[in-house]
């Protein structure tokens, strides 16, 4: 019989066929093979298959070969190098998500570490020097460290002192207002570097009532001014000027006793 018409696929399939139809899993194969299966080019080629399979079966197999497959020692599968792991898109998709989610955690803790009781209004209150004019303010020129007797006084404020390190800076003016929140808020203008003070309640736990205190200085920053942050007696003062930290560190680096 002729060999009927096949396309280059079908054609792929009954050269590769293995001479034994029960080995045939492939349907697309299977069916090439169902169509030439009468003919005599394709009787001929699975008789030179069977052939060449019997040569091979008949040659005997050295006993080196045989001790060595025996002990299943076979040749391992080369393995991937981490530079090759890395290259793998995958792989670097996942690094990247990783590194990003990494990098936010620790912004995060950061933020969160530096956080301290009052800050909320620390930030508010740097809007408010930022905003400010000294014609805003009753005009008083003293040290500011005496203006604690005089918030005390007027005001009935007590605690509303300058710390130690601020206290021999003159001052401008001064003035007490509610803020948003209805606490009683001091806002004392210096000559020094136009710098500004602003004394307030300390933050308290909505439980108990009491003040959540924190030790040293703390730091804030807002619409390019920064603060230095202390709280005593339940009672937080912030120093605020247009600039940096390092603008702020010499007032605190060395307290005057």
């Amino acid at each position: 019989m002729k060999m009927p018409r096949l396309s280059r696929r079908q054609r792929m399939f009954v050269q590769c066929a293995p001479f034994n139809d029960e080995r045939i899993d492939d349907r697309r194969m299977r069916a090439a093979v169902f169509h030439v299966r009468k003919t005599d080019e394709f009787a001929n080629q699975r008789a030179f298959d069977r052939a060449l399979a019997a040569l091979v079966e008949a040659i005997p197999t050295p006993a080196e070969v045989t001790e060595w497959l025996s002990k299943e020692t076979f040749v391992a599968a080369p393995k991937r190098t981490w530079k090759q792991a890395l290259q793998n898109p995958v792989v670097l998709a996942i690094g990247i998500a990783v590194s990003v989610i990494a990098g936010v955690f620790v912004l995060k803790l950061i933020e969160r570490m530096n956080e301290f009781p009052g800050e909320t209004t620390a930030r508010r209150l740097l809007t408010v020097a930022n905003s400010a004019h000294s014609i805003m303010l009753d005009p008083v020129k003293t040290d500011a460290g005496a203006l604690g007797d005089y918030f005390f006084m007027k005001h009935r404020l007590p605690h509303y002192d300058v710390p130690p390190e601020f206290a021999d800076l003159r001052t401008l003016g001064c003035r007490v207002f509610d803020d948003e929140e209805g606490q009683r808020v001091a806002q004392i203008w210096l000559i020094e570097k136009h710098m500004q003070f602003f004394i307030f309640p300390a933050e308290r736990d909505p439980k108990t009532g009491a003040a959540r205190h924190f030790s040293g200085w703390r730091y804030v920053d807002q619409y390019r001014w920064t603060g230095v942050v202390q709280e005593q007696n339940g009672v937080c003062f912030m120093a605020a000027l247009r600039g940096s930290e390092k603008d702020l560190a010499p007032y605190i680096s060395k307290p005057k006793q």
